[in-house]
């Protein structure tokens, strides 16, 4: 496997789509993708039918962690939220995650409970203690290809400049990669990735109908991003998808076009499990 880091110091910028299950890595891996984003929106929507508003337990989304990693041939980028409460908190976090198989993690410095950072109603700790923060997640972690990702949300309610200032101190404290969540216009986009061009990777958070603008990812590589995240899409495009086949299933009508039986026992890897069953049996 290719190493995150090797990745995100390549010419060419890394694109990670979102997964929420085995599935969808799979899937993800097949198209192509040399690396998969895990968030905590999704879990919390596919997990427990509820919005990402503080719901999702250090351990709720640990297991989610670990079974992604468990199939994935490509590095995984996981989110921590908040790292799950103070410096320790975040310390014993990095360590979990870190043991789950992650190659990275991003905490953030939002107030508890915290939301998606593309809805409104966040704010943010002080900036000094996230400093903190950053500091315990560095110090813990084992393995120096773990990637450390410090994220502020701080622009919807402070300003981007606080957010860019703050952005530059977690990077002081040791983060790997910086995220300065939802700009709300290709010239905020463009500040941010010139404020660290040649000092620490950036990363764009590409939400379909979130607050940033979705300029492509060629535009994201010119601006000087060196990972773009599709956080959702996976996840809204599922939902259309079950929503048509639910809608034909209930009116009596002919389903819409869907994978087939075989060929997704194909995807979830029947085949090598059948050859093992053999294997141990025969």
């Amino acid at each position: 496997m290719t190493s995150l880091r090797h990745l995100l110091h390549a010419p060419e910028i890394l694109v990670a789509p979102g997964v929420y299950d085995g599935t969808g890595a799979r899937l993800a891996q097949a198209a192509g993708f040399r690396a998969l984003y895990v968030s905590g929106f999704q879990t919390a929507a596919s997990a427990l039918g509820l919005p990402d508003v503080g719901y999702v337990t250090m351990t709720q989304m640990l297991r989610r962690v670990e079974a992604i990693c468990d199939v994935a041939g490509v590095p995984v980028i996981a989110d921590a939220d908040t790292g799950y409460g103070n410096p320790l908190s975040v310390r014993r976090t990095v360590r979990a995650w870190e043991r789950a198989g992650a190659a990275a993690l991003h905490i953030e410095d939002q107030t508890s409970p915290k939301r998606c950072g593309h809805m409104l109603g966040r704010d943010v700790i002080p900036a000094a203690d996230m400093v903190q923060k950053v500091r315990a997640a560095v110090d813990a972690r084992r393995d120096d290809d773990l990637v450390i990702i410090a994220r502020t949300d701080a622009r919807t309610t402070r300003g981007l400049n606080e957010a860019i200032d703050r952005a530059a101190a977690y990077h002081e404290a040791g983060a790997d990669l910086l995220f300065i969540e939802s700009p709300e216009s290709l010239d905020e986009m463009r500040r941010i990735a010139e404020a660290f061009r040649g000092v620490v990777p950036v990363l764009s958070n590409q939400i379909e109908g979130g607050r940033t603008p979705l300029p492509g990812v060629a535009a994201l590589q010119e601006m000087g991003y060196s990972l773009a995240l599709f956080s959702l899409g996976t996840a809204f495009a599922a939902a259309k998808g079950m929503e048509a086949y639910l809608r034909a299933l209930a009116a009596g009508s002919a389903p819409p076009a869907m994978t087939g039986f075989d060929e997704f026992n194909a995807l979830v890897g029947l085949e090598e499990h059948t050859a093992l069953d053999a294997r141990y049996t025969g």
